[in-house]
């Protein structure tokens, strides 16, 4: 089920179809790859997902850099909004711890 890239994931020949779901694709993948993997991620968390400026509120990851029109509401509109998003990410982690 899903959708799965066309081709292979190492030059061994292994195909991205051929990779099983979940945590069975850890036993498929060779352990250099898990490693890029790994690698990859511990870059975006040290490099590029940070909170360079200090932002407005906690959890302001612009980085002066996206707005999508965020400063022009007032301040009550902001604290609506970020109430908003945040109580649909707790109902997202109740969704999850559901599952």
């Amino acid at each position: 089920a899903g959708i799965r890239l066309p081709g292979d994931i190492d030059y061994s020949g292994t195909s991205f179809e051929s990779v099983p779901n979940g945590f069975g694709a850890l036993t498929t993948i060779s352990g250099a790859g898990i490693a890029q993997i790994v690698a990859f991620v511990g870059f975006l968390e040290l490099a590029v997902m940070k909170d360079i400026t200090g932002g407005e509120f906690v959890g302001d990851f612009r980085n002066d850099f996206i707005d999508y029109g965020w400063d022009s509401f007032d301040a009550e509109t902001q604290l609506s909004k970020r109430a908003i998003e945040l109580n649909q990410g707790r109902a997202a982690m109740m969704g999850i711890l559901g599952l």
